[in-house]
């Protein structure tokens, strides 16, 4: 097989091609508005395992290199702070998502494309050409491959190892040919098995620290010459036949249909922002839960049952009706749900420890059924809704049927609300004022000469 009949190929083409000025204005806001909410996401996950764990393990690493590590600022390679900050971005439940993937591509990408450009000295505007290369590509990949393949696999994990080589790539310059063998290489790295977050580990948020820094590695590797196969996503053993049928699907994703619209329809501009510290599989309830309530004036004393209908995959991973940590909670419809009625929100307050020893919180959720609705699940997953029912003590039901979630691509989080999210999660790590200061650079992150400066002041304090 030539490398130009690879089905690889347009997206090779596609990655090493693009440029600052090829984006349009609105693609470049909706990757600021991206980059800021991995920050959001991303700070408090610094400051907790497994980053912190990964930090120590990796130490040997730390204190040479152009790259970063947040919030303090060390320097190192980029290899390594693709895998640490991977692991920060996907740890606190707040990292943003391609439904159409069931994909958070920001966990793989950004982390991937930040440390390669701190680590070459880029400029802003091409870290920011990269975090739309790695986008496109791996939305579209993701897209074709599911929802088949996320029946066993985690996406960030396994999709986003194509999303990081194809960002990095774009980053370091590398020619369309290099950009496939790169490409090529993460499809026969890519890994992330559901099971893992499954259970109380730490193994989830590790599924994004190997996409980005395979990313990183492979993009690194073909900058040298190393090549891949170039048939890796529909040979006879490709990732296509070993990764996306298992009984859903009759035949293997149409990988060329997935690269029809690349340069001309900018999928990054589709993105969901999470409004909630849970599983995206919650959301749509607790929007329920939250509009009813506030709508009808409810107190936890006013409800005698709450019924969810959603859909199969949502009752299958955040069925969890006895959750005992916080990892745990973020998975529990009905956790999230009791949390959204008695506390008003679900943001990271509601998976402290005092919250989860709640006695009022662990009686109020025997309250809260969860199953299956035929619409919800028909309509999976190209929308994430729930149907939620309330029964009032007086004897009144309410109903709401969200059908898409606060946040979701046709329910947008403004600018302002994307801000203050950014604030209430980055302002306890970095401090108000150096809060300020990175929010300014993000915005203006098409402006800033190297993508190193952007740093918080202690960061830049502990040079």
């Amino acid at each position: 097989m030539s490398n130009e009949t690879s089905t690889l190929w347009p997206f090779a083409e596609f990655a090493a091609n693009l440029k600052p000025e090829d984006l349009p204005d609105d693609v470049v806001h909706a990757a600021k508005r991206c980059l800021l909410d991995w920050f959001a996401a991303f700070l408090p996950g610094t400051v907790e395992a497994p980053a912190t764990l990964l930090t120590k393990a990796m130490s040997d690493c730390i204190g040479r290199g152009g790259a970063r590590l947040y919030p303090g600022g060390q320097e190192t390679d980029a290899r390594t702070a693709a895998f640490i900050n991977g692991a920060a971005s996907h740890t606190v439940e707040f990292d943003d998502i391609y439904r159409n993937a069931l994909y958070h591509p920001g966990v793989p990408v950004i982390s991937a494309a930040l440390a390669i450009a701190q680590a070459r000295g880029v400029s802003g505007d091409k870290l920011l050409t990269g975090i739309v290369a790695g986008y496109e590509v791996s939305n579209r990949l993701g897209a074709a491959a599911n929802p088949a393949h996320y029946e066993f696999w985690h996406t960030t994990g396994t999709i986003g190892t194509f999303g990081a080589a194809a960002a990095a790539a774009n980053i370091l310059g590398l020619t369309a040919e290099q950009t496939m063998h790169a490409l090529a290489n993460a499809g026969t790295m890519a890994a992330g098995l559901q099971q893992a977050f499954r259970a109380d580990a730490m193994s989830k948020p590790l599924h994004g620290s190997h996409a980005a820094e395979r990313g990183v590695t492979v993009a690194l590797a073909a900058e040298q010459g190393v090549t891949g196969a170039p048939d890796i996503l529909d040979g006879p053993v490709g990732f296509g036949n070993a990764m996306c049928l298992n009984g859903m699907a009759k035949e293997q994703p149409d990988w060329a249909k997935a690269a029809e619209t690349l340069g001309s329809d900018y999928l990054i501009k589709q993105t969901t922002t999470k409004n909630h510290a849970a599983c995206g599989h919650t959301h749509a309830a607790i929007d329920g839960v939250l509009l009813l309530s506030r709508e009808n004036g409810l107190t936890p004393a006013d409800v005698k049952e709450i019924r969810v209908g959603s859909y199969q995959k949502a009752e299958e991973l955040c069925g969890n009706i006895h959750p005992k940590t916080a990892f745990e909670a973020k998975f529990s419809l009905v956790y999230c749900c009791s949390a959204a009625m008695l506390w008003g929100s679900v943001r990271m307050a509601a998976f402290a420890p005092e919250r989860l020893a709640d006695q009022e919180n662990r009686e109020f959720m025997k309250r809260i059924t969860l199953v299956t609705d035929p619409e919800c699940q028909g309509n999976f997953p190209a929308l994430r809704s729930a149907k939620v029912e309330i029964e009032t003590t007086d004897g009144r039901v309410l109903k709401h049927y969200a059908t898409t979630r606060r946040g979701d691509p046709d329910a947008p989080l403004s600018d302002s609300e994307l801000e203050e999210k950014y604030r209430e999660l980055a302002g306890p790590v970095l401090g108000d004022a150096e809060a300020e200061s990175l929010l300014a650079a993000i915005w203006g992150i098409d402006r800033v000469d190297n993508a190193r400066d952007l740093v918080g002041a202690p960061a830049q304090a502990a040079q």
